[in-house]
């Protein structure tokens, strides 16, 4: 089986991320792994079986959004995790906008992140407990960044949570949502996208430059062992593509 994993991006603690993910993948002998920390490399995209990234404030170009459209309609499986469909602009008063400047990769991952609320507690729900990945699993709670995002394409949800409240530091700030999503897969041909907005991390140095030094390290979703059980599941999610 192989893998290519994207690790980059700003404001949180990629290196932890990354680290965990080559962790669990190696518990599989039968996984060979390639590392980037963009897009470019398309040749390796195309000979994935499943591509896994772990990215914020990062797309690729046009090309390379045309490669992964190629990838997934001949069958390869795409696991998307946390910050991977986020653009951010930080504002002079601010505030942070979440512009819609890249539409042709958001279209393929079926979400464009828009917003969180403060870091907190709440409550994530099974959808669709028919589903491989989400069967014997129950409904839980977690510590992360709970991820508000816009539709941009027909998404089978298997978890999700609720939401009524605000985010102040962004441009859309009043939500009053009641199925949003946390897992879900979106098919593209003969292949998928599966999502999973869990997962933030931050430690000390993470959100330079805007701020020299971040006092409180997060591991948030990274702490419990239904975000780790979620990870290998979908792993083992990607081996089903047979390419």
């Amino acid at each position: 089986m192989r893998v290519h994993l994207i690790a980059a991006g700003k404001y949180h603690d990629i290196d932890f991320a990354r680290l965990e993910l080559l962790k669990l993948l190696a518990e599989r002998p039968e996984i060979r792994t390639s590392v980037a920390a963009d897009y470019s490399d398309t040749g390796l995209i195309e000979k994935a079986d499943l591509l896994i990234t772990y990215t914020c404030d990062m797309v690729p170009d046009v090309p390379q959004t045309d490669a992964l459209r190629t990838f997934l309609e001949s069958g390869g499986r795409w696991l998307a995790l946390h910050g991977t469909n986020s653009l951010l602009r930080f504002l002079d008063d601010g505030s942070v906008e979440t512009p819609d400047d890249a539409p042709g990769f958001m279209e393929l991952l079926g979400t464009r992140f828009a917003g969180h609320p403060p870091i907190g507690a709440y409550k994530v729900h099974i959808t669709r407990g028919d589903h491989p990945l989400t069967q014997g699993l129950r409904d839980f709670n977690v510590v992360d960044e709970l991820y508000l995002t816009y539709r941009t394409a027909e998404v089978d949800i298997l978890l999700h949570t609720t939401f009524k409240g605000t985010c102040p530091e962004f441009g859309d700030r009043h939500w009053d949502e009641k199925r949003m999503p946390v897992l879900y897969e979106r098919r593209v041909g003969e292949g998928s996208v599966l999502y999973l907005t869990l997962g933030h991390c931050r430690g000390h140095y993470d959100l330079q430059p805007l701020r020299p030094f971040y006092p409180h390290p997060e591991r948030c979703a990274w702490n419990y062992p239904v975000f780790y059980e979620l990870l290998r599941r979908g792993i083992a999610w990607g081996d089903a593509a047979g390419r």
